[in-house]
């Protein structure tokens, strides 16, 4: 798996402080994507046990609420992959931070027989707090919104959503 970029103290991307990882590769191609360099997969640099360690190192201070995950695509099957044991990793020495990630899938794409389910797919949904889902659509692009870039996007409170089994919106959602 290649990543583009990693920003150490991000504001954008989540609530708080956070560090972010922008991963390459993504099959949506949408219509005004704000970072089309992230479409290739070849994009970027390794990720590698170094950039595992790094992120940790960069998430551990107690002002950084979290880790938040975007694209390019995590959950492209290529990126799932590379993605499950690092997220594993994180969750075992930073239980306490939470894990935001943005997908232009939709959470249905996402779960068992949807068209982005692979057999590590549950896990990785298992760790995530809130998962921003849905594709960017450029005549929905509203800047107003919090977290999202057009109208269709979702906040989706992630945990409350396996826990009770029906989808829960994050209140984020309204502003």
């Amino acid at each position: 798996m290649k990543y583009a970029h990693i920003k150490k103290c991000d504001i954008a991307n989540g609530t708080g402080v956070r560090t972010s990882l922008f991963v390459s590769g993504c099959r949506n191609h949408c219509k005004g994507c704000f970072q089309p360099e992230t479409w290739s997969f070849d994009y970027g640099h390794s990720f590698t046990k170094d950039t595992e360690d790094y992120l940790l190192a960069c998430t551990r201070p107690s002002y950084i609420e979290g880790l938040s995950l975007l694209g390019g695509e995590p959950f492209e099957e290529e990126n799932q992959q590379g993605l499950v044991a690092f997220i594993r990793r994180f969750k075992q020495e930073l239980p306490h931070k939470t894990i935001w990630t943005f997908t232009g899938y939709r959470l249905e794409d996402l779960l068992p027989r949807g068209r982005k389910h692979t057999v590590v797919t549950d896990e990785i949904l298992s760790y995530i707090d809130i998962l921003v889902d849905g594709p960017f659509i450029e005549a929905q692009k509203n800047l107003m919104l919090k977290f999202r870039g057009s109208a269709n996007q979702r906040i989706i409170d992630l945990k409350q959503t396996i826990q009770t089994g029906t989808l829960v919106l994050s209140s984020l959602n309204n502003n």
